[in-house]
């Protein structure tokens, strides 16, 4: 169960697809959460101005407004209400605006029940992120690497950049999220604004 004392937590979930929003309610309604959920983002936004919520959970691509619009306005009125972003588009340059804008995490679909409930559990709990490692872990090549994986670069193109080999690249880019102590592109982009790499 989630939440302390019996303290029952509720979740806003927003998502265009009536089927993923029931699907996703069932499944945190399990662990113990009142789940409300919204297939408008407007109609979301209109209710967390009147109604009690510990997490809100968004869809990235949505017609009228996208889940990072619907994100700014939450963190312009609520500025501590963690916000889950769901997206089927991941990718480097996304997953910085979304932690930029506020974002607590950043979930690509599709996603299994697990790691859905992790990532609530996560939030709820309070985790705080670790905090970032100085840039003098990273050796000169692996900031530069790091540099270029922000800017969206693949591996091919950084090792034909670097005039290097896959291989290498592939191997340097291990080192740096081992260095940093995460497994994501979230966490790394969270990581790379902490150490002041992204604007």
């Amino acid at each position: 169960m989630v939440g302390t004392a019996n303290q029952e937590k509720t979740c806003f979930f927003v998502d265009d697809e009536p089927k993923v929003c029931q699907a996703v309610a069932k499944t945190l309604e399990k662990i113990g959460l009142k789940v409300r959920y919204f297939t408008r983002p407007v109609d979301c936004f209109k209710q967390l101005r009147s109604q009690p919520c510990d997490v809100l959970i968004t869809d990235l691509r949505m017609p009228q407004m996208d889940g990072i619009q619907l994100l700014t306005r939450v963190k312009r009125t609520m500025p501590s209400l963690p916000v889950l972003i769901l997206t089927g588009y991941g990718d480097i340059p996304i997953a910085v605006r979304a932690v930029k804008a506020g974002a607590y995490n950043f979930i690509e679909k599709p996603f299994s029940r697990e790691t859905l409930v992790s990532a609530v559990k996560s939030v709820l709990g309070q985790i705080t992120p670790s905090k970032a490692l100085k840039r003098k872990s990273l050796t000169q090549t692996e900031m530069t690497i790091l540099r270029l994986i922000l800017q969206g670069r693949g591996n091919r193109e950084i090792a034909h950049l670097r005039s290097r080999s896959e291989r290498t690249i592939e191997w340097h880019r291990y080192n740096i999220m081992r260095k940093l102590g995460v497994n994501n592109v979230v966490d790394l982009v969270k990581k790379a604004i902490a150490m002041g790499l992204k604007d």
